[in-house]
C-alpha cells in the first residue's frame, strides 16, 4: 500500500515539474520571437516604442504629411498635426484612445526615420571629407 501513494507522489511530482518546464520553454520562445522582430522591424533604438510596427506610409498617412524623399518631411509641421490629432482625440472630450496612440507611433516613427537619414548624411560627409582629427595645444 505505502508503495502505491509513494509511486503515485513521484509521478504527480514529474508531471508537474514536466509542465512547468514546458510551459517555460514555450515563454522563452515567444520572447525570443518578440525580440527577434523588434530588432528586425523596428528601425533600431531598442525602445519600447520600437515594436509598433507601421510603416513609413501608413505614418505620413495618418498624420497628412507628404512621404517627403531622403528625409524632407518637416519636423515642425509633423510636430504640429500631431499636437492637433492628438488634442482632438483625447478620451476626456470624446475621442479615442486608440487613435490617439496610433498618431503618437505615427509622430515616433516619422521621427526614427529623421534621425536615421540624419545619422547617414553625418556618416555620408564624413566619409566623403575624411578622417580629420582634431588637435587641442597643451597648456
Amino acid at each position: 500500500m505505502a508503495h502505491r501513494i509513494i509511486t503515485q507522489v513521484v509521478f504527480s511530482g514529474a508531471r508537474i515539474v514536466g509542465r512547468a518546464i514546458s510551459e517555460s520553454y514555450r515563454q522563452a520562445a515567444a520572447a525570443q520571437k518578440y525580440a527577434a522582430a523588434n530588432q528586425n522591424g523596428g528601425g533600431g533604438g531598442g525602445s519600447t516604442f520600437a515594436a509598433s510596427n507601421i510603416s513609413m506610409d501608413e505614418a505620413c498617412q495618418i498624420l497628412h504629411v507628404g512621404p517627403g524623399k531622403m528625409g524632407n518631411i518637416e519636423l515642425e509641421a509633423v510636430t504640429e498635426r500631431f499636437k492637433r490629432l492628438f488634442d482632438l482625440n483625447d478620451p476626456k472630450n470624446g475621442g479615442s484612445f486608440y487613435l490617439q496612440s496610433k498618431i503618437l507611433r505615427a509622430r515616433e516613427r516619422i521621427e526614427r526615420e529623421l534621425q536615421g537619414h540624419r545619422r547617414m548624411v553625418e556618416r555620408e560627409n564624413e566619409l566623403s571629407e575624411g578622417f580629420k582629427p582634431k588637435f587641442t595645444k597643451d597648456d
